[in-house]
Parts: structure tokens; sequence; C-alpha cells
């Protein structure tokens, strides 16, 4: 009875978990999530993880500038040949919409409806060695309404549907990474880390929805002229154990990968050619005794205790490593590793509650939330200054792709595949070897399946010249 149930499960109802359930799906227990329905399941048997997904077939209706489309994906990959302005990133936005159900400019959902229709309907055809499938995204103008199908289940909430089709998209709009403000780099972690683990998706909606009902309250407040005290005050504080509980989930994992990633982003930034010394590190809320300094870093991306502040000494926990998918490092008298990982949550937990409080009158002065995790920032530097500041437009290309990078390899991590892969004329600014360099590295993270979208033929680097070739011209394949 036991291999029937895995048996069918493996082979029928694998494309319905999400990549933290195929992390834990080595362990006895295997907890899964099947859209409305809980399911636990025990066994002895090993969980097959299906092996890997493609696109075949992509359809666009009244998606940007695209009044019908139909393309049949190869195996391999696509190259998508055109002028700027007819549609190659408008092609290349509608595959990631349905990865992550909006917009990855960041613009409207109905700014993406075609001029003058009602509606735009994009739907992907998956295969993978044993079935096909399909995932489909739709929004309506007059409704305002947007539906979700992913394997033909209409999805009663778009979170859970995030990650349907994984992939990852490397552009020249992506030096705003570097370049733009904070809110740019927030953006990058979260959907980063939303997509990998299922931890953080849930602490973000539970911050985001009572960080706008505190903001709102505190509006409300400022308007009426209250001050700490008054009647307004527990409109506010009512909602900040919620903010401090899942603000401190959010910085727990934020500071994990970061300081996991920090090594890997240095080495990245060298290989594609960069000769100063890039790093990576979070800004944000100190505990009390932390120093706020670049910290060290071992070669297993872990920070030593000569400069390992509060903040991250429990990101190396055992428990976060298995959670993680990580085999645990084992702790050595150098490090600063707690038994548990949730010790850092309930420290920064502790800390906002008092901060919440001692900010009250200042943010009821100026009706907004001053405190928090949405306030946070990854702090990228060359050598000890300010990348956004004293970097070339080169270096900071260069950290942006190093940033693009990361998230493919977590991402590949936690799905035990690559995701798919989207080009758009990433190498546009760069010289010949850096572009060389930048393939390698693509090669080392591993490539699936890709879809490059230049405006010239020549632009095509050698390594994608033997996938298949289309033109594209004002909304239309050729």
């Amino acid at each position: 009875m036991c291999a029937k149930v895995c048996r069918r499960f493996s082979t029928n109802v694998h494309r319905h978990f999400t990549a933290a359930d195929y992390t834990s799906a080595f362990a006895v227990r295997i907890r899964c999530s099947l859209f409305a329905f809980a399911v636990r399941i025990r066994c002895s048997h090993t969980f097959v993880i299906p092996q890997r997904r493609m696109l075949r077939r992509l359809v666009l209706r009244d998606f940007r500038n695209f009044e019908k489309l139909d393309v049949e994906v190869p195996e391999g990959g696509l190259v998508i040949v055109g002028e700027n302005g007819h549609g190659k990133t408008n092609l290349l936005e509608a595959i990631s919409y349905l990865g992550l159900f909006r917009s990855v400019r960041g613009s409207r959902d109905v700014d993406a409806i075609r001029f003058g229709a009602p509606a735009f309907h994009v739907r992907a055809e998956l295969v993978d060695s044993q079935m096909s499938d399909s995932v489909s995204v739709g929004y309506d103008r007059a409704t305002k309404r947007k539906k979700a199908i992913v394997y033909g289940v209409e999805q009663p909430r778009l979170s859970t549907a995030l990650g349907a089709l994984p992939s990852v998209c490397f552009s020249p709009v992506d030096v705003a990474l570097v370049a733009g403000g904070p809110a740019e780099r927030r953006h990058f972690l979260d959907v980063t880390l939303a997509l990998t683990d299922s931890r953080y998706l849930l602490a973000l909606q539970q911050y985001r929805a009572a960080l706008r009902q505190r903001n709102a309250a505190l509006r409300t407040a400022q308007r009426a002229g209250a001050r700490a005290g008054g009647a307004h005050d527990a409109q506010v504080s009512v909602w900040e154990p919620t903010l401090a509980q899942h603000g401190a989930t959010l910085v727990a994992l934020r500071r994990s990968w970061c300081a996991i990633q920090s090594v890997r982003f240095t080495s990245l930034c060298e290989a594609i050619g960069e000769r100063l010394r890039v790093t990576l590190r979070y800004d944000g809320t100190q505990l009390p005794g932390s120093s706020s300094a670049a910290a060290d870093v071992d070669s297993n991306g872990y920070r030593n205790t000569s400069a390992f502040d509060k903040n991250s000494a429990h990101d190396g926990s055992p428990e976060l490593a298995r959670a993680q998918g990580r085999a645990p490092r084992s702790a050595s008298a150098h490090d600063t590793v707690p038994d548990d990982a949730r010790a850092l949550q309930r420290d920064y937990r502790d800390i906002y509650t008092a901060m919440f409080a001692q900010q009250r009158a200042n943010e009821l002065r100026r009706g907004i939330t001053l405190v928090g995790p949405h306030r946070d920032d990854l702090q990228l530097l060359l050598g000890t200054r300010d990348l956004r500041t004293f970097g070339s437009n080169g270096q900071q290309r260069t950290a942006a792709i190093a940033l693009r990078m990361l998230e493919l390899a977590t991402r590949h991590e936690a799905l035990n595949e690559p995701p798919l892969l989207l080009l758009d004329d990433p190498f546009a600014e760069l010289d010949i070897k850096r572009s060389a360099r930048i393939l390698a590295l693509l090669e080392e993270v591993g490539v699936g399946q890709v879809i490059l979208a230049v405006p010239r033929v020549e632009d095509i680097p050698a390594a994608f010249t033997r996938l298949e070739r289309r033109t594209m011209v004002d909304g239309t394949l050729q």
C-alpha cells in the first residue's frame, strides 16, 4: 500500500508541490500543500522528484502589443531576433508572468492589456518525461479580476500558484538593482526568497498586511493631531505584535541568505572581471552588542566569530540548514551557532517590539512606520565605499549580473532543477571578454532551457547559435 501511494504521488501529484516541499521530500515525514487541501503522508519510501519541466508552447492573447501569438518552444530553447520596440521584451515578460503572476517591470496588470482589448490571457504548456500540463493567467479590465489556473485547478489565491513556471530573467535594466534605491534591492530579496522558502512567503504576506493596517491607523492619527499616550495609541499598537513576529522571520532569513551568498557574490564579480573587491551585506536593524561593520566570511559562507555580529550568528544553525536543503555544518570553537535558529527570530521580535514603542510618538507625527525590515537594504560595497554612489556603470552592471546569478543559483538549488533562463539582450554594453566569462559562469551554475532576445543576429553568443531562431516583427514571430 505504501509503495502504491508513493508511485501515485510521484507520477500524478508531484506537480502540485512547491520548492520547499521538494526540499523536505527526503525526510521521513513528507509535508505538502495541494492548493486548498493539506495532505500528510508518512511512509518509508523516498519521494521521487520529477524530471525537469520544460516550456513546450506559449499562447498569448491581447498581452502588451500581441493580439495573438502561439509559439512552439524547442527543448533547448529559442532565440528571438528583432529590432527594439517590436515585442521581444514583452514576450519574456509574458513568460515570467507565469512565475510571479505580476509584471517583472513593476507595472499594473491593466497596463499589460493590449490597447482597446478587454482582457489579456497568457498560457504555457509544460512537459517533462512523464506528462504534460498547462499554467495560465488572465486579467479582466472591467472586473479588475485576475485568475490563475495551474494544472487544471483554479487557484483560490495567487500566492498558491507562485513559481508555477520557474524562470529568472537577465536584462540591462537590472542595473537598477545596484544604482537604484533600497526598494529595488528589497524587492530582489523578497522575490528570491519568497519563491524558494514558504516560511518567507507566509511571513512576507502577514507582515505586509499588518504594515498596511498600521500605516492606515498612523495616517488617521496624524490627521487627528494625535499624540503618544492618546486614544489612537491602541489602534496603532494592536498591529505591532504581528509586525514584530513576522518582521523577525523576514530579517532572520534575509540575513541567512546574505551570509551564505556573500562569498559567492564576491567570487562572481571577480570572475566576471572586476578587479576591486565587491562585497554584499545586509544593512538593517542591529541587535545590542552587534557591529555594523562588514564581517569576515569563511569559505563555507559563514561568518567567523572574530567579526561575526549577533545578527548573523544564528544563520548557520542545523535546523535552518536542513530546512534549506543543505547539510548542517558541524559546529566548531570558532562558530557562534545556537541550537535553534528561532533564537535569532526571538531576539529580533523583542527588539522590534521595544522599538515600536520607542518610535510611536515620532511615527504618530509623521504618519508612517519607521521601524522594520521594510526600511532595510542590501548593501553593496566597492572596497569600503558604496557601489551605488562610487561605482562606474560597468562595475554596477557587473554587480547586477552577479545578483541575478545568485538568484539563478538559489532557485536551482531549491528546485533541484534549473529554472527557465530568460535573456533580454543581456550583454548589451559589455565587452566580448566579460560576456564570455558570464556565459561560462552561467554554465557552471547550470543552464536548462533558454529564451534569448537580441536585436541582431550577430549579437547571438556562440554558445546559443545552436538554438532555433525566430524573427519578431510588430508583435508577430516569423
